[in-house]
C-alpha cells in the first residue's frame, strides 16, 4: 500500500498540492466566522444535578450573572462637583447602544441598548405609606440631581441612614458601588460587539473628568475580558511558536527552503484547524485555542522524521526519486501509527458527557489525521521538485555533538541498565510521594496574574463588599403561599443571618429585605422599624402592599414565584477555588438543613460560581478518565500492531514515567490542577507514544535485517531516531516556552510543564525503552512479535528502480 501511495503522491503531485490549495483557501475564508464562546458553562452534562437545578433557577427566576459592579472610595464623592459626575454617569450608561446583525427594512442597522437598568444612588428607592388608596408608593430618595453642596449633605445623609443600603450600595469605610445590568441576551450572543468596551469608555470619561478612580467588576465584565485574551493570545502564540520553530529548523537544517516547506505544512495545518472549527460550528474555548498550537506540536515531528529519513536515504546513494520513496514507505508507516493513536487518544474525549471536551475531542482529532495527510503530501511532492540535497544539507546527520549524546544514550543502554532503573525507580517513588500533594482547583478569574487589573478591581470588591460572583440560595415547598408566611419570612431570616457570618459572602437580599422595607415606609421611613413585621403588623400592610403591586411587594417575580411556593435569596461569592467552594458549600447545608428540614423542603445552592466548580471538577474527573482510556485504546493499537502484550507491557512504562514526573512537578510546586493545566497529561502521552513508535517501527525493521540480533538492533534503532527525537524535542521544547508569553498564568504553567515534560519523554524513550528492550529480552522475543503488523522493508527491493533517475552521488 504505502509503495502505491508513495507512487500515486509523487506522480500525481500537481493535481493534489491544487485540490490541497482549494481546500486550504476556503479554510481560510472562514477563519473570520471563528467565534467566541462567551458563556462559561458546557462542562457539566444536561443531566448533571448542578446543572439542572441552575437551569431550574434561570426557568423560574431569569439570568442572574448580568451585572457589572462600578466601586469607588473616595472621599471627593461627598462634594457636588464629583457626585453631579457621578450622577450623570448613570445616564451615560443608560445611552450605551451597539447595532445587532439584523436589519432594517431600509437596510440601516439595528441598534440595542447594552445597558437595561443601574442600580446606584440616582435611583435608590425608599417606600412611603399612600392612604388613599391604600398603597407603597416607590419614592427615589434622591429625587432631583443636587445642585448646591447643602442639598447634596442631606440627601445623602438620609439615604446613608436607611438601613436597606448598607452594606449593599455603600460600606462604613466609605466604599460605594453602582450596579450595571447589563443586556443578558446581548451579552450572551455573538453582537456583544463592543459593549463592554463602551462602557468602560463612560467610566474612563468619568475618571478623567473627576481624577477619582472607579473599580470595574462583574461576571460579564470578567468573562468577557478573559474571552478577548483568549482570542488575542490566540494569534500570539501561533506567531511566537511558528517564528521559533522556524528559526530551529533553520540551525537545524540550515537550508531556509526546508523551514520554509516545513512552515508551509505547519501553517496549512494551523488554518486547517481554525477553519474546522468554524465548519463543525463550534465556538472558541480556552481548550479549543490549544488546537493550533497542538497543530504545530503534530506537524514539526512529522516534518522533521520525514526529511530527516529523505536526506540520509539520499545521504546513502544519491538518487532523489529512490530516497523519496523510501521516506513515504519506511517512515510513512510509522508517522501514520504515531499520528493514529495520538487521534485515538484524544479521540477518548468524545465519549465524555461534557460539551466542550467532547468539540475538543472531535476538532483535535480529525485535525491530528489531516495533519498526517498534509505532511505526506506537500514533503515528497514539493521537493520532489526542488534540486537534490547538497553535501551541505545533509551534514546535519554528522553532527558531532548530536553523535556524542547518542552515544552516551548508547552506552547508558548498553553498560548501565541497573542504574537506569534505580533512576527511574526513584523518579516514580518521588513521584508518587508529589502526586499526593497535587491540588484541584478553578475559578473564574483564577488564571489571571496577580497584577492585572482584573484581578486586581475584584479584590478590591470582595475586600469591602464580599464578592461580585452569583450565588443563589433556592428554598421550595409543596405548598402554594407558604413561602410568604410569617414562620416560614423568619426561616428566611435566619438563612440571612447564617449567610452573613460567612466572610466570602456578601450581604444576601430576598423578600424579607423588602418586607423590612416596607415597614419602615409604613412608619413613616423610621430607620428603627427595619424589621420583618409581626403577623398583626402583616394585617395593617396587607391592604398596602396588595395596592402596591396586586398581590406581594414582589409583583414582578424576582424573588418569589408566582405560586408562592418558592422564595430566592441572593448574594454575591468571592471567586474562591474549588476546594473553598466546596467547604462552603457544606459548611452551609448543614446549618440550611437544621433551619429548613430536608423532608419538608427542597434547598439547594447555585448560581454561576457553584456551576463553574462543578464544572471544574467533572472535567477534572472526565479528563483522568479520557486520559486512562486513551492510555487503554493506544496499549491495543500497540498490541494489534506489534502482536505482543509483552511488547505493550515494556513500551508503556517509558510512556506513563513522564506523566507521573509531570504530576510531581505540579505537586511539589504548588500548580494546581485546573482547566488550564489539564491537558498538559493528554499532550505529552500522545508525543511520548509518537516517540516510543518510531523507535520499536525502527527496531523491529533491524531485528529483520541483521538476523534477530536484539543489541545490535536496538543500539541502530537508538543511533537513527535518537536524532530525529532530539531535534524533535527541541523545537517542542522551545515552542511550547512561548506560553510564558501568556497573560494567564495556568497556560503559563502549561507551557513549561509540556516542555519539561517532553525532555523527560525523549529521555525516557532513547534510554529507558532500549534498556528495557534488553533487559527483558528472554521475554520478548516470541513468534508473535516476529510477525507484526508492520510492512518491513527492503533496502534494495522496495522500488522499481528503472523508473527512478539514479545520480552518481551528491552535490557540492
Amino acid at each position: 500500500m504505502w509503495s502505491r501511495l508513495a507512487t500515486f503522491i509523487l506522480r500525481g503531485r500537481l493535481p493534489i498540492l491544487l485540490v490541497l490549495l482549494v481546500i486550504t483557501a476556503g479554510m481560510a475564508s472562514r477563519i473570520d466566522e471563528l467565534g467566541i464562546r462567551y458563556k462559561f458553562g458546557g462542562l457539566l452534562p444536561d443531566d448533571d444535578p448542578a446543572l439542572v437545578d441552575y437551569n431550574s433557577f434561570l426557568d423560574q427566576f431569569g439570568e442572574e450573572g448580568n451585572v457589572v459592579a462600578l466601586g469607588i472610595q473616595d472621599d471627593r464623592l461627598d462634594s457636588l462637583a464629583v457626585f453631579q459626575q457621578w450622577w450623570d454617569l448613570d445616564a451615560a450608561l443608560r445611552a450605551v447602544r451597539v447595532p445587532v446583525d439584523s436589519l432594517r427594512p431600509d437596510g440601516t442597522s439595528w441598534t440595542v441598548n447594552v445597558v437595561d437598568s443601574v442600580f446606584g444612588f440616582r435611583t435608590a428607592v425608599q417606600l412611603t405609606r399612600q392612604d388613599d388608596p391604600k398603597r407603597f408608593v416607590m419614592e427615589p430618595v434622591i429625587r432631583v440631581r443636587p445642585e448646591t453642596q447643602a442639598e447634596l449633605d442631606s440627601v445623602l445623609e438620609q439615604l446613608r441612614s436607611l438601613p436597606f443600603y448598607k452594606g449593599f450600595l455603600h460600606t462604613e469605610v466609605g466604599a460605594t458601588i453602582q450596579m450595571v445590568y447589563v443586556n443578558a441576551p446581548l451579552f450572551n450572543s455573538e453582537n456583544r460587539g463592543r459593549s463592554v468596551e463602551l462602557l468602560v469608555e463612560e467610566v474612563e470619561r468619568f475618571e478623567k473628568t473627576t481624577g477619582v478612580d472607579v473599580h470595574v467588576s462583574g461576571l460579564p465584565y470578567i468573562r468577557t475580558e478573559v474571552t478577548t485574551k483568549i482570542k488575542r493570545e490566540l494569534g500570539l502564540f501561533i506567531g511566537l511558536a511558528a517564528l521559533v520553530t522556524a528559526l530551529l529548523l533553520l540551525l537545524f537544517f540550515r537550508n531556509p527552503v526546508v523551514m520554509a516547506v516545513c512552515m508551509l505544512v505547519v501553517g496549512t495545518g494551523v488554518i486547517w484547524s481554525l477553519g474546522s472549527i468554524v465548519l463543525f460550528d463550534y465556538k472558541l474555548t480556552a481548550l479549543m485555542g490549544l488546537i493550533p498550537p497542538l497543530m504545530i506540536v503534530i506537524g514539526v515531528p512529522n516534518c522533521i522524521y520525514l526529511l530527516n529519513k529523505y536526506h540520509a536515504e539520499f545521504k546513502r546513494h544519491g538518487n532523489k526519486g529512490l530516497a523519496l520513496t523510501r521516506m513515504v514507505k519506511k517512515v510513512g508507516n510509522a508517522t501514520f501509527m504515531t499520528n493514529a493513536t495520538t487521534a485515538l487518544g484524544f479521540a477518548a474525549f468524545m465519549f465524555t458527557t461534557s460539551d466542550v471536551l467532547q468539540q475538543f475531542g472531535v476538532i483535535a482529532s480529525v485535525n491530528i489525521l489531516a495533519m498526517f495527510c498534509i505532511s505526506l503530501i506537500i514533503i515528497p511532492a514539493v521537493f520532489s521538485w526542488l534540486p537534490p540535497p547538497s553535501r551541505s544539507h545533509v551534514r546535519h546527520l554528522d553532527r558531532r555533538w548530536v553523535f556524542l549524546v547518542v552515544r552516551r544514550l548508547e552506552r547508558a543502554v548498553s553498560h548501565h541498565r541497573r542504574g537506569v532503573y534505580v533512576v527511574t525507580a526513584v523518579v516514580l517513588l518521588l513521584g508518587m510521594i508529589g502526586i499526593s500533594k497535587m491540588r484541584v482547583t478553578g475559578n473564574v478569574a483564577g488564571d489571571l496574574p496577580q497584577e492585572d487589573v482584573i484581578l486586581a478591581d475584584l479584590h478590591w470588591f470582595e475586600d469591602r463588599f464580599g464578592g461580585v460572583m452569583p450565588f443563589e440560595v433556592v428554598v421550595r415547598t409543596d405548598k402554594p403561599g407558604k413561602v410568604t408566611q410569617l414562620a416560614f419570612l423568619k426561616k428566611v431570616e435566619r438563612l440571612q443571618q447564617v449567610l452573613s457570618e460567612e466572610p466570602q459572602l456578601s450581604r444576601s437580599v430576598s423578600l424579607v429585605d423588602g418586607l423590612k422595607l416596607a415597614k419602615q415606609g409604613f412608619f413613616g421611613g423610621n430607620p428603627a422599624r427595619y424589621s420583618l413585621p409581626s403577623r398583626r403588623e402583616q394585617s395593617f400592610m396587607g391592604p398596602y402592599l396588595t395596592g402596591m403591586s396586586g398581590n406581594s411587594i414582589d409583583g414582578d417575580g424576582r424573588y418569589v414565584d408566582s405560586a408562592r411556593t418558592t422564595i430566592r435569596v441572593s448574594a454575591q461569592v468571592a471567586d474562591i477555588g474549588t476546594q473553598e467552594m466546596n467547604a462552603l458549600t457544606d459548611r452551609l447545608q448543614l446549618r440550611i438543613d437544621s433551619i429548613f428540614p430536608p423532608e419538608e423542603h427542597e434547598v439547594f445552592m447555585t448560581g454561576t460560581s457553584v456551576v463553574f466548580v462543578e464544572g471544574t471538577t467533572y472535567l477534572v474527573k472526565n479528563l483522568f478518565v479520557s486520559l486512562m482510556l486513551a492510555v487503554l485504546v493506544i496499549a491495543t493499537v500497540m498490541s494489534i500492531l506489534f502482536r505482543s502484550a509483552r511488547m505493550v507491557a515494556i513500551s508503556l512504562l517509558p510512556n506513563l514515567v513522564p506523566l507521573i514526573f509531570t504530576a510531581a512537578v505540579m505537586g511539589y510546586f504548588g500548580i494546581a490542577l485546573k482547566p488550564s493545566t489539564l491537558l498538559v497529561f493528554s499532550i505529552a502521552f500522545g508525543i511520548s507514544v509518537d516517540d516510543t513508535i518510531h523507535l520499536l517501527a525502527k527496531y523491529r525493521q533491524e531485528l529483520d535485517l541483521h538476523g534477530w540480533n536484539m543489541r545490535e538492533a536496538v543500539l541502530l534503532a537508538v543511533r537513527e531516531t535518537g536524532v530525529s527525537m532530539m531535534y524533535t524535542s527541541i523545537v517542542l521544547f522551545f515552542g511550547f516556552l512561548m506560553f510564558f508569553a501568556s497573560d494567564f498564568e495556568g497556560t503559563r504553567a502549561l507551557g513549561i510543564l509540556v516542555s519539561t515534560t517532553l525532555l523527560v519523554a525523549m529521555l525516557t524513550n532513547l534510554v529507558l525503552l532500549p534498556s528495557m528492550l534488553l533487559g527483558f529480552e528472554r521475554y520478548i522475543t516470541a513468534q508473535t512479535f516476529k510477525e507484526p503488523l508492520l510492512e518491513i522493508i527492503d533496502e534494495e527491493e522496495d522500488v522499481d528502480l528503472a523508473e527512478l533517475e539514479v545520480r552518481a552521488g551528491l552535490r557540492d
